[in-house]
């Protein structure tokens, strides 16, 4: 039986993969950390609350003196660490919180780790530090270049992504000095359920289906490869059963596609939801396939962001060939099974939307 700390598990990947834990592990003892900020959703683990599966706690990463007790009073052997701001259009306007969070906050549970499973010169059996970051600490690729692997460099573009390259380092760096039993992976664009509705993907869909514009950076030829949440959460469950420690792995859904091509894809499969349902048409009266017309309509083209990456892509070959892992979902599956629960999931994301769930997490859950 693990016990897990799971940082960030309110979050959209962090969420998906307490779902996919608990569903696959249910003995296992799972304890949640979330600042629930903007982007933090206790409502995403209400089904588990309820029936007391996991155990949450709304705290700070930075606090190591509240980290350092979670790891000793529900005896933790796991760290799952998903905690992180991520969006790269926040972290141009405010790179601070940044570095806070991702750097600062990786290096203070990294301490809390060591303080906690460090003894006499040995670490305790059985532990495992797992850190998740991101594709976009390679940089950006032009059209003809390999994709990313774990040996390309680093070359940060955004506050964002120099964050998560300086978590990452920092991960290494324990490794290294200090014998640190942890594994690092790195995963392209995740998409699915839960996910806050700033993204692209997410952002689509609820806009097409209140009717306002879809808007696309620059030309919208920019290509990132598309992973399916679910499937990134079965990666990280290999890396953390069997990878072995040290190690880092790209993880990658092996579907490179240009940001207008999802778009218009997304858009499509609304179309097709919508044909012949009177019941989406009444429900949403101002998506343009609710009048018979096509979500494409609202394509509208913005101005680029600045220091927009061209292209990431990932290679996926030594966690294939080590790990087994392949992605089950392909991008068609994917993108179908996400606009179905965005769809059958209104309340969760109007809520995250309006902020109204907000004064139900402080009555229900306070820092301890």
């Amino acid at each position: 039986m693990r016990k897990l700390l799971v940082t960030g598990g309110a979050g959209f990947i962090g969420g998906n993969f307490v779902h996919y834990w608990c569903r696959h592990y249910p003995g296992d003892r799972i304890v949640v950390l979330d600042a629930l900020t903007y982007a933090g959703n206790v409502a995403t683990l209400e089904p588990m609350l309820s029936h007391k599966a996991i155990a949450f706690v709304q705290g700070d990463i930075n606090d190591r003196a509240l980290v350092e007790r979670l790891l000793h009073e529900h005896d933790i052997d796991t760290v799952v660490h998903f905690a992180a701001e991520s969006h790269v259009d926040r972290s141009i306007v405010d790179p601070d919180a940044f570095v806070r969070t991702n750097v600062l906050g990786t290096q203070a549970l990294l301490s809390a780790c060591r303080t906690a499973w460090y003894h006499e010169g040995k670490w305790r059996e059985g532990t495992r530090f797992h850190h998740v970051s991101t594709d976009e600490v390679y940089g950006s690729l032009a059209p003809d270049e390999p994709a990313f692997s774990e040996t390309t460099p680093y070359a940060p573009s955004s506050p964002y992504a120099a964050s998560k390259a300086g978590a990452d380092h920092l991960v290494r760096a324990f490794v290294h000095t200090y014998g640190m039993p942890a594994t690092i992976s790195n995963c392209s664009n995740n998409y699915g359920p839960f996910h806050f509705p700033e993204k692209l993907i997410p952002l689509t869909i609820v806009n097409a289906l209140h009717g306002k514009p879809l808007p696309i950076y620059g030309d919208g030829l920019q290509v990132r490869d598309w992973l399916y949440v679910e499937d990134h959460c079965v990666a990280i469950d290999r890396i953390i059963s069997t990878g072995q420690p040290g190690t880092t792995f790209n993880v990658g859904g092996r579907a490179e596609h240009v940001n207008i091509d999802i778009v218009r894809r997304l858009c499509r499969e609304l179309d097709h939801q919508f044909a012949g349902s009177s019941a989406l048409a009444a429900r949403f009266p101002d998506c343009p396939a609710a009048k018979g017309a096509a979500c494409e309509s609202l394509i509208t083209y913005v101005k680029d962001r600045a220091g927009h990456d061209r292209r990431y892509a990932i290679d996926p070959s030594r966690i294939a060939g080590t790990l087994g892992f392949e992605p089950a979902e392909t991008l068609a599956t994917g993108l179908a099974r996400t606009v179905d629960w965005y769809l059958s999931n209104e309340p969760w994301w109007r809520a995250v939307m309006d902020g109204s769930y907000r004064e139900w997490v402080q009555k229900q859950y306070s820092e301890r």
